[in-house]
């Protein structure tokens, strides 16, 4: 499916995959559990989905797999799981298109991370990409509406949809050191960490609705199962500046979900806000210059 598909056209596929990625927000809360309960269902299905999916592909067993690899992945899946489970909880606190489009600062916590931890050098144009990127998280979480948009004028679901991204760009860079490791196992072996660690604390044994399973298994099986397929096979097929302008599918779809399933407004500061997060990644992503005298920081 994956392969084929991305190979003639993989465009069209990482298209899906970003939209399928739009919709998590909508079955997350339509599952109607707590979201640490929510994160370990969606774990065993894409673990019993992914597990499948690798041996009929040949994928495993993979010989390749050592000690190494797996600690780094496990690690990664570790801030991978923490992520979901931060996404997930913004969901219910905020709205989705407002905790979507927060989450999408994932790429300046790469940026940061690598000037703070790996003695990156930074561009100025980078620092006001990242500037303009942040003032529009404060508008984004409704901090100047004059209404109470994101159910809780505290910004709970915005500083969870901040941690989340923050754990996901951690995750990140962690897996760009199994750049040989097929990333269909790297996800499964990280989604049975995520089923294990979270076992203790889900309430696995409430009466789940029967409607709800319906939304946990698209969650495992669409979100983390075919949709990831889809997207690593179309990864290495594409240009990085189109890969980054095709990410923005994935908010752009989280906010017409939002718009039709819940019929929340967005306010003009929310919109304003949404607009400069949208930019300032844009600008990260593609490296965008403004018009000033180049200085690198760090």
């Amino acid at each position: 499916m994956g392969d084929i598909s991305a190979t003639r056209f993989p465009a069209a596929s990482l298209v899906i995959s970003m939209a399928i990625f739009g919709t998590v927000g909508l079955f997350a809360t339509e599952a109607g559990l707590h979201p640490i309960t929510t994160v370990f269902w969606r774990c065993i299905f894409a673990t019993l989905f992914l597990a499948g999916w690798c041996f009929l592909r040949g994928y495993l067993p993979d010989r390749t797999l050592s000690i190494s690899r797996i600690s780094r992945a496990a690690i990664g899946g570790i801030c991978n799981i923490l992520s979901a489970v931060a996404l997930f909880w913004a969901f219910q606190t905020t709205t989705i298109a407002t905790a979507t489009i927060v989450y999408h600062t994932q790429p300046f916590f790469v940026v940061l991370i690598g000037v703070i931890c790996l003695k990156d050098r930074i561009q100025l144009h980078q620092v006001l990409w990242m500037t303009g990127a942040f003032a529009g998280v404060a508008l984004a979480a409704g901090l100047f509406s004059s209404s109470d948009v994101a159910h809780g004028s505290s910004g709970t679901g915005t500083v969870l949809s901040v941690v989340a991204a923050l754990l996901y760009a951690v995750g990140t860079i962690l897996g760009k050191g199994l750049g040989g490791q097929r990333p269909e196992v790297t996800t499964l072996i990280q989604t049975v960490i995520g089923a294990a660690m979270l076992a203790p604390f889900a309430d696995i044994f409430q009466p789940v609705p029967l409607l709800s399973w319906g939304w946990l298994v698209g969650l495992g099986v669409i979100h983390t199962g075919i949709a990831y397929v889809l997207m690593y096979s179309a990864y290495p097929r594409l240009s990085t500046p189109v890969i980054g302008v095709l990410a923005f599918i994935y908010p752009v779809v989280a906010i017409i979900v939002d718009r039709i399933a819940y019929a929340r407004p967005i306010e003009l500061p929310q919109a304003a806000g949404i607009i400069l997060i949208v930019l300032g990644t844009l600008g990260i992503r593609l490296g965008w210059r403004l018009p000033i005298r180049s200085a690198s920081v760090g």
